[in-house]
């Protein structure tokens, strides 16, 4: 069940980012290439195939992408939500390397930082696309984020209000049915409204200005979109509260730093720790399993004939 709910919000997820970048190049007022859109696209959906190849060969499994167009489309969804949102996001004036390297990067996350299950498999801990987005800002300089006015560039009057309120109900609908990330979204919010608020206690900085992010197109991308991810984020509601929590906190911490793009450096933090801890929780277990003590021969009693 829980398998079939994570393919129908990938479903879902992949119908709202294509409908936003068709919207957004069409009348919203997309300032990236359309050139920039089909070469993270294509990126992705390439590498993602030679991936699933590779190592399908290497562990002598059958891709389950090729059981025909159905599964092929649904094996590409994440490359798909990951290559657009990349494009969406990411801002290199007209160049498309860096766009192709920021997909690579956040494809290739998913195939080698991987952190082990209690049931043994294993799974990548990035948000892929944060991750290619996050390295791409870190390694570039003079690359950036998509300036935030886009989203809205073109719209009038109410259509300034109306687009927000789209996000906010398709979000919380998405999260509420299918992710099930409800709890990570309202500690994230709550404690991002904190930390503005310690700021003001603190530093002096304007408790309005510190939560003026929240009425951005960007950030509600973000929040619902993006930190919401069912694949990199905990299933317990407990521990979806201190994740988004935790993102709350390192993005306080890096913006009293005067540290850009504090959004998607705290998610990369914040993953990271938690990829830490799954592998130091594997590696209990596996110590328990060792330590455990021999089991007792079981008596024999011989009847004398």
């Amino acid at each position: 069940m829980i398998k079939d709910l994570r393919l129908a919000a990938l479903r879902r997820f992949a119908i709202a980012i294509t409908i936003l970048n068709i919207a957004g190049h069409a009348f919203l007022g997309f300032e990236q290439s359309l050139a920039q859109v089909f070469a993270s696209l294509s990126t992705a959906y390439s590498l993602e195939i030679l991936l699933a190849v590779v190592d399908a060969r290497a562990n002598r499994y059958r891709p389950r992408f090729i059981d025909g167009p159905r599964a092929l489309i649904d094996f590409l969804l994440p490359s798909h939500i990951t290559g657009l949102a990349v494009a969406m996001l990411l801002y290199a004036n007209e160049r498309i390397l860096p766009i192709i390297f920021a997909v690579t990067v956040a494809i290739g996350s998913k195939a080698i930082f991987r952190a082990p299950l209690r049931n043994g498999s294993k799974r990548h801990f990035f948000n892929p696309s944060n991750f290619g987005i996050a390295t791409t800002l870190l390694l570039f300089s003079w690359v950036s984020i998509a300036p935030p006015y886009q989203f809205t560039e073109n719209l009038r009057g109410i259509g300034h209000w109306i687009l927000p309120c789209v996000f906010i109900l398709t979000g919380s609908l998405l999260n509420a049915r299918l992710t099930r990330r409800m709890p990570l979204i309202l500690a994230w919010v709550g404690g991002f409204a904190l930390q503005a608020l310690i700021r003001n206690l603190f530093f002096g900085t304007f408790w309005i200005a510190g939560l003026a992010p929240i009425t951005g197109v960007a950030f509600l991308l973000f929040t619902f979109y993006m930190i919401t991810d069912p694949g990199t984020t905990p299933a317990k509601p407990l521990n979806q509260v201190a994740f988004g929590a935790g993102v709350a906190l390192a993005y306080s911490i890096l913006l009293v730093f005067h540290v850009a793009f504090g959004l998607f450096f705290a998610l990369v933090l914040v993953c990271t720790l938690r990829g830490f801890g799954l592998y130091v929780l594997a590696a209990r277990r596996v110590q328990s399993v060792i330590e455990l003590p021999p089991a007792e021969p079981t008596a024999v009693v011989l009847r004398e004939a």
